[in-house]
């Protein structure tokens, strides 16, 4: 059977809670931070965050970002990941009621909402968006086994079409 690359990118995404977020500061000296997120229809990822935070000052000069969402806990050599790059912001305050419908997670009952009080004025938190311009997964296959797509038994990424859809 061909694996649906589409659903499986979702269902890494719906399943986790957490992406590496890479930025880069004006040297372009790399840096990643793992952020807790939301992610909102196609290609939207958000998540909240102080603004003296490395990434995100790193963002507010340059908005170039890449991440990765995995499960941690699997075992070696059956891992699964979608792989992101793209270009992240602060969310705009005309923005703001779009991205508090989508951020936190309905799905987390352990995460409390927010209002535009909490990330805006003299609050040192905000919302941030990484649009994203192109996705991969790591293909699905068991380990020795070959990916049906590629015939590869080795890992490898394959480039994700758009349609993940809202969640």
């Amino acid at each position: 059977m061909t694996p649906d690359l589409v659903a499986h990118a979702r269902g890494i995404i719906d399943a986790n809670r957490y992406l590496i977020l890479g930025t880069a500061d004006p040297d372009r000296r790399p840096w990643t931070s793992p952020v807790y997120f939301a992610a909102h229809g196609d290609r939207a990822f958000y998540w909240l965050s102080a603004t003296d935070t490395q990434h995100s000052r790193h963002l507010a000069q340059r908005p170039q970002a890449s991440f990765v969402v995995f499960d941690s806990t699997v075992a070696p050599y059956h891992g699964r990941a979608v792989y992101a790059i793209g270009e992240a912001r602060e969310v705009p305050e005309a923005d703001l009621g779009h991205a508090l419908a989508a951020y936190p997670r309905r799905d987390d009952p352990n995460v409390r909402g927010f209002t535009a009080e909490d990330v805006t004025g003299r609050s040192p938190y905000r919302l941030y968006l990484a649009t994203v311009s192109d996705l991969w997964v790591l293909c699905p296959r068991e380990p020795g086994q070959e990916c049906p797509l590629h015939g590869l038994a080795t890992d490898h990424r394959a480039r994700v079409p758009s349609g993940l859809g809202a969640t």
